[in-house]
């Protein structure tokens, strides 16, 4: 592979969109090697420029999911590094995979925090590993800056609320990955075992999250909760991170390392920014090449200058927020209500909460403790009534109710596999050692 672009290594927007032209030749030639773009675009079909490939239609998911699992593949099969798949939240999984140069990209694009990954970091990495891409992603980025990694898979039975605690206590956990709703988590698996957060993890110096929406309020509730900055990244299976966030808290895309193109929902027209779905394409993949891919999130892209200096434009990732449940005419989103239950003061404890919506009302409750139930409760209804308008409802539940204690501190038995059990034994563990 070429040596990869720096950030620093343009001045200007326009000298960025000089490179990005100067490496699409051989994005397209790539292309031209992959059976589904082969098939979709003929043997002529696929152009060697700019102006041709602004004219190519957009692949979907649908494409992707249509040609599972290589019908994408660019490369000989004996240069693929890995195989991943989506979680298949939003339908069917889609199939997704890299060379061993396809992954210098995406540690690299990954390790792009504004408090950076180093040699003496330990970084506690809580996300699937599995088939899915998130977990691999931030070992290989920790491996590849010298960080002494700690796999602990949030899907693994082997790694419950307490081990994570022991780990970020015992291992001077430095930064940790997640989804935000895990630092919540941990944190209140540390209360319940004694320690403070905000005191008793003294090494600790950032949480890096990303995978789920992320309101201001709860945001700023997991620093103070635990002292530390939260660093946010946007990107998905498919492609790995598209942005990452600069010292001024903004989301930069990497559009170095990927063209990014918006696409009005409605029009089906295709800009450089503003609003719509955003369209990538990456400009240094091999294994499998994905021209104008729309991965569908609804978005904001800006080429305003930012104060951090970066040369890069920014986005605002708008499918948290433009998504939810109405009552009557107002438009109900977790990322709205998120934001004023974690407004609440923090003296209340409120880490969790759940809401329902029925036809005229707003249905939430809250683990808060009792003396302190009745004043956020009121708190909350009345907040909610006063910011979207609806008629809310809201029910304290006791510390446990929403996150029972055992998940908090309970060590599930996970054994090795086995057939034969003394007469004092649980047979019934045969086979299903878990």
């Amino acid at each position: 592979m070429d040596k990869l672009p720096r950030i620093g290594d343009w001045a200007t927007y326009d000298e960025l969109a000089a490179r990005q032209r100067a490496v699409l030749p051989q994005v397209l030639a790539r292309a031209a090697k992959s059976p589904f773009y082969r098939s979709r675009l003929g043997p002529d079909g696929i152009p060697d420029d700019l102006a041709g490939f602004r004219r190519l239609p957009t692949t979907t998911k649908t494409d992707l999911r249509d040609n599972y699992p290589f019908g994408m593949l660019g490369v000989a099969n004996s240069e693929l590094a890995t195989y991943h798949e989506s979680s298949g939240s939003t339908g069917r999984p889609t199939p997704s995979y890299y060379t061993e140069d396809d992954w210098v990209d995406l540690a690299e694009r990954f390790a792009r925090k504004r408090v950076a990954i180093g040699s003496s970091d330990t970084l506690l990495v809580r996300t699937p590993y599995a088939m899915l891409l998130t977990g691999h992603l931030a070992h290989a980025a920790g491996r590849s800056h010298g960080a002494t990694v700690v796999p602990g898979d949030n899907r693994s039975l082997a790694m419950p609320y307490s081990r994570v605690v022991r780990a970020l206590h015992d291992l001077g956990v430095t930064l940790t990955w997640s989804m935000p709703t895990e630092c919540l988590l941990w944190a209140a698996a540390a209360k319940a075992v004694g320690l403070r957060p905000d005191e008793d993890f003294p090494a600790l110096r950032a949480l890096f999250v990303g995978g789920e929406p992320l309101s201001p309020a709860r945001r700023a509730r997991i620093s103070r909760v635990w002292g530390v900055p939260v660093v946010e990244e946007y990107g998905s299976t498919e492609t790995g991170s598209l942005a990452g966030e600069c010292s001024e808290g903004r989301l930069h895309l990497w559009a170095d390392r990927v063209l990014f193109e918006v696409r009005d929902p409605e029009t089906g027209e295709i800009g450089t920014e503003g609003t719509g779905q955003l369209v990538v394409t990456p400009l240094h993949r091999e294994a499998m090449p994905l021209l104008r891919y729309n991965l569908e999130d609804a978005v904001e892209v800006s080429y305003d200058p930012c104060p951090c200096g970066w040369v890069l434009p920014t986005v605002t990732v708008l499918g948290r927020a433009v998504y939810g449940h109405r009552i009557g005419g107002t438009l109900v989103t977790q990322h709205g209500l998120e934001d004023l239950v974690y407004r609440l003061p923090d003296a209340y404890g409120v880490l969790f909460w759940r809401a329902q919506t029925a036809s005229d009302h707003l249905r939430v409750e809250i683990e808060v403790e009792a003396a302190h139930e009745a004043a956020a409760c009121a708190e909350l209804a009345a907040t909610v009534r006063r910011e979207l308008g609806v008629e809310c409802r809201v029910e304290g539940a006791a510390p446990g109710g929403l996150v029972p204690r055992d998940v908090l501190t309970g060590m599930p038995d996970v054994v090795k596999p086995r057939s034969l059990f003394g007469p004092d034994e649980d047979w019934n563990k045969a086979v299903l050692y878990y």
